[in-house]
């Protein structure tokens, strides 16, 4: 898991480095942001497939992995004026609200691939 992180952290200084030669302050902002953000919102998607995994044991961690992605979109979404970003986390806004709501029907295996394939391509817009 740790490498995983390392990995991430590795493509996000190399994406910066060659961000930071491409655009100004304020578009390296935005881009840093969005490394950021996509990367925080990888996280928590890996934390939502755990809870899930163990979701026989305590459901409540899928709920808090969800509301951790909540926040990380918000954060997003507020900071960009890139159409296909905002799909993204449009798209990602949806899968996570279908998840919560079959978590609240009282579905402990919920289906996360709409969050996965969404994070996904939050991933890839926010790459250089």
């Amino acid at each position: 898991m740790a490498s995983r992180r390392h990995q991430r952290l590795a493509l996000a200084t190399a994406a910066l480095l060659t961000l930071t030669t491409a655009v100004g302050c304020a578009g390296l902002d935005k881009a840093l942001d969005c490394v950021r953000t996509a990367d925080a919102i990888a996280t928590s998607v890996n934390n939502l497939q755990q809870a899930v995994s163990n979701a026989s044991e305590d459901i409540t961690q899928a709920s808090e992995s969800l509301d951790e992605i909540d926040r990380e979109l918000k954060k997003l979404d507020d900071t960009t004026d890139n159409a296909d970003l905002s799909k993204a986390v449009d798209d990602l806004q949806a899968g996570v609200t279908e998840v919560r709501g079959s978590i609240e029907s009282g579905d402990a295996t919920p289906d996360i691939t709409p969050v996965t394939n969404a994070a996904t391509e939050i991933g890839k817009v926010c790459s250089p």
